[in-house]
């Protein structure tokens, strides 16, 4: 509920607005002059101030200058005589964010009231939204909205400025490249390469000429000297996707590689140094490898310095809609509007368990995007193996026994309405106020939704006020 405060030196004034915006739903405060506002203003958390700016001893102006200076986010809307429009526009180069003349209007108030109160949650929105770009969500290309991926993106921030050697976990598809890049790009070797081979991709003899390079007519086809991973890479960054698929041959240069600071090209006798700091990703346990003799223990611990691990796209379903809206962002650009998703369509994306992760989930919006039609994605345009599987993931749930899934109905509303107001914002590209016009809802109620799980009152089901002045 918006806290409002109200400040003029006439009593009557103060009761009648205290009624009226009371009435309207909002809690009120009241006081007669500036100090007592002040006392208020230190002490609770006020979301908007409507004042009088001839007040005595201290006048409105007076007041204006001191929240502008000790409550800069504080809202501010002035109350004026017809004959002191002068001093109201001055009020508002001074940071007011309107001024209301006397005799004002019910409705233009409660207007200018429920516009400052939006604008407020808008500044917020943003300086939020802005502080998350300079923290954890700052990274390029890596969304986090689920808990377990926020914590990869402190985890980002934290290790990134360090020469720690990272293993990164998880599934095909999960994105382990792209948290190696986010690392590189905000480490102190970000100016110089970046350099990735997944080990899964070539035979031993190239991937051993590939990481560590060789010389001239060391094997049949090596016509000249060249340089490995690890030599390009000098002073920057490389990483080993699919480590796990290395041999025990490639795996004791590796280590030796990462105790010596040095290699030695295929066919070499020279010991080359090297400055290279070194990310690795595997999709198995490696623990399971080194139980079955298929990985060096030694070198698992030379790799796993500092472990991350990512989660399946299936264990975190807060980050599939936000997923899907950065991948039509990339696919269609910002010179065309972003295609509308049906409702059903979010439903099934959803509720699909995404065995390939986030890379099975980019190549399902591609299909989808290249058969649209009228701008708009709707289930036909699907791959037909992901609408089927939740289609028989709808069949067995339905054949099982509801008594074991009821929930309270408070939670299942809540449930439900998060999860369309998610679907309408991924309809409308993000765009909140086209969301807001589309649920006929104001804006400030929207932003309240999204923002808490609290049951609020929808404020368009309040009666309007007649047009009468006081």
């Amino acid at each position: 509920m918006h806290r409002i405060l109200i400040v003029d030196n006439e009593a009557s004034i103060l009761s009648v607005l205290s009624t009226l915006l009371k009435a309207e739903g909002y809690d009120v405060r009241s006081v007669r002059d500036a100090d007592k506002a002040k006392e208020l203003l230190r002490s609770e958390e006020i979301h908007l101030m409507i004042s009088d700016i001839r007040m005595e001893p201290v006048d409105g102006m007076t007041l204006l200058k001191w929240s502008r200076s000790e409550c800069p986010d504080l809202s501010v809307i002035m109350l004026t005589a017809h004959g002191s429009v002068e001093t109201a526009i001055e009020a508002m180069k001074l940071g007011a964010f309107d001024y209301v003349t006397k005799p004002y209007k019910i409705d233009e108030l409660l207007i200018t009231i429920q516009r400052a109160l939006q604008y407020k949650e808008a500044l917020a929105e943003n300086k939020h939204l802005r502080a998350r770009l300079n923290t954890q969500y700052r990274f390029e290309n890596i969304v986090a909205e689920s808990p377990s991926m926020k914590q990869v993106c402190t985890m980002i921030e934290r290790i990134a400025p360090t020469d720690s050697t990272i293993m990164i976990y998880g599934e095909s598809g999960t994105g382990k490249e792209l948290v190696a890049k986010a690392i590189h790009a905000y480490s102190n070797r970000k100016h110089q390469k970046f350099l990735a081979v997944n080990c899964a991709a070539l035979p031993e003899p190239l991937l051993e000429s590939e990481m560590f390079g060789h010389t001239k007519g060391s094997f049949t086809g090596a016509s000249s000297n060249k340089k490995g991973l690890f030599e390009s890479a000098d002073g920057g960054t490389i990483f080993l996707d699919e480590v796990g698929s290395m041999s025990l041959g490639i795996q004791s240069k590796l280590l030796r590689v990462l105790q010596e600071k040095e290699i030695r090209r295929v066919g070499g006798n020279d010991n080359i140094p090297v400055n290279v700091r070194v990310l690795a990703a595997t999709n198995v346990r490696l623990e399971d490898m080194i139980q079955a003799g298929t990985f060096r223990e030694d070198l698992y611990y030379r790799l796993t310095v500092i472990p991350i691990n990512i989660e399946p796209l299936r264990n975190r379903k807060e980050d599939i809609l936000p997923l899907i809206n950065h991948i039509i962002q990339h696919e269609v650009g910002n010179t065309v509007p972003m295609p509308e998703i049906a409702p059903q369509v979010s439903q099934i994306l959803r509720r699909y368990s995404w065995p390939g992760n986030v890379r099975e989930l980019e190549n399902a919006i591609k299909h989808a995007l290249t058969f649209a039609h009228n701008n708009r994605i709707t289930v036909d345009v699907l791959p037909a193996s992901i609408v089927n599987a939740v289609e028989d993931l709808q069949i067995q749930n339905d054949e099982t026994n509801p008594e074991s899934q009821f929930q309270s109905l408070k939670d299942f509303m809540r449930i439900k309405e998060k999860e369309y107001l998610d679907e309408v914002l991924a309809i409308t590209g993000g765009d909140k106020e086209r969301a807001a016009r589309s649920l006929k809802i104001s804006l400030a109620t929207l932003y309240r939704k999204i923002s808490t799980e609290d049951d609020i009152p929808n404020d368009d089901a309040i009666e309007p006020v007649e047009n009468i002045e006081i």
